[in-house]
């Protein structure tokens, strides 16, 4: 009968301890609860949701958000397919008023370009584009970035570029195959028209973060509670905000990003169908007042500085269509409290 080697179980203690001890730093280093009631608040506002998923007049919406909520942060997708409808012809005048707006209220914008952006099918393509090859179609993707740049690089409201929407989230939304040597391209592209900062952002809960934060100059996670899975229902992440911390710290200090943002935070219900088509009930299941209270105090134990919340479309729909303002409301009364700090 062979033994292993002595040398080779000194080796695994070696491993263990060294293991031990990184464990150990980094729970010294995220343990304590942040004190971080000063959170910096927006929202990311979606006309196209607004208009097809809530059949709302996305333009009042908008307005009701700047001018009732109170809201200075925005994240705006530049949707391609609402942009590009034909081959060439550009219309700009939908994300023009939503950035003249934002621009007449001294509001910031985090502005998305790309493919990939917030919103389902996830990947918004124009009908036009479906027909061609890989390589016609990353040729066209290109195209659009760079129109969308340039149009929108002297708005003194963008303060950063995001670059496609969780890009390395696998098998989520109705997207071809990620080509990272293609998103490369796309963030080069973008930082050879602007200096502004780059954002990349993926998957809270499900995401590595180490590969999408390489390639960021702010880094934005997403952070969702509860959500629905059609194998299993509903599911409560039970990670707690000191998840998030640890995954922060290796991202911060292996990969040095600059800086993480929430860039989409939950404030509206997931469940089995599309939130027109469940009931109020249905809803609460994953998303009311007293949850959105417990986001916020889960957010503000992570540590991150501001926050993007995802949701603004519904909260209006909520008041104006069925009679229920109170995630309005309770959201009124974050960002009132924020603007007088």
């Amino acid at each position: 009968m062979r033994f292993l080697p002595r040398w080779f179980f000194r080796l695994v203690l070696l491993v263990l301890l060294v293991l031990a001890a990184v464990v150990a730093f980094a729970w010294w280093q995220v343990r304590a609860v942040p004190d971080n009631p000063h959170v910096r608040y927006g929202v990311t506002f979606s006309a196209k949701r607004a208009e097809d998923l809530f059949r709302l007049d996305w333009r009042r919406a908008y307005l009701s958000v700047l001018d009732d909520l109170k809201v200075r942060r925005l994240r705006i997708p530049a949707y391609w397919d609402r942009i590009e409808k034909e081959s060439g012809a550009y219309d700009w005048a939908e994300l023009d008023f939503q950035m003249k707006e934002a621009e007449t209220r001294n509001a910031s914008v985090l502005l998305a370009v790309g493919l990939r952006l917030p919103g389902w099918p996830e990947c918004h393509m124009p009908d036009w584009v479906k027909s061609l090859n890989t390589a016609e179609r990353e040729a066209k993707i290109l195209a659009f970035i760079e129109r969308a740049v340039e149009r929108y690089k002297p708005s003194r409201a963008v303060w950063a570029w995001q670059v496609e929407n969780e890009p390395f989230l696998f098998g989520f939304g109705e997207c071809p195959a990620l080509d990272v040597q293609f998103l490369d391209k796309e963030i080069a592209l973008v930082r050879t028209l602007d200096d502004r900062a780059v954002v990349i952002t993926d998957s809270g809960e499900l995401g590595r973060w180490i590969r999408p934060a390489r390639r960021a100059d702010i880094f934005g996670t997403t952070m969702y509670r509860t959500v629905w899975d059609r194998r299993v229902g509903y599911v409560h992440y039970p990670m707690g905000p000191v998840f998030f911390r640890i995954k922060a710290w290796i991202a911060q200090h292996i990969v040095r990003v600059k800086r993480i943002i929430v860039a989409e935070l939950q404030a509206e219900p997931w469940g089995p169908k599309q939130i027109p088509e469940i009931s109020i009930e249905e809803m609460a299941k994953s998303m009311n007042v007293e949850k959105f209270r417990d986001i916020i105090r889960f957010e503000q134990e992570t540590g991150f500085d501001e926050v993007y919340w995802w949701g603004v479309e519904w909260w209006y729909w909520m008041k104006m269509r069925q009679g229920k303002p109170e995630m309005w409301e309770e959201a009124a009364r974050l960002f009132v409290q924020q603007s007088r700090r």
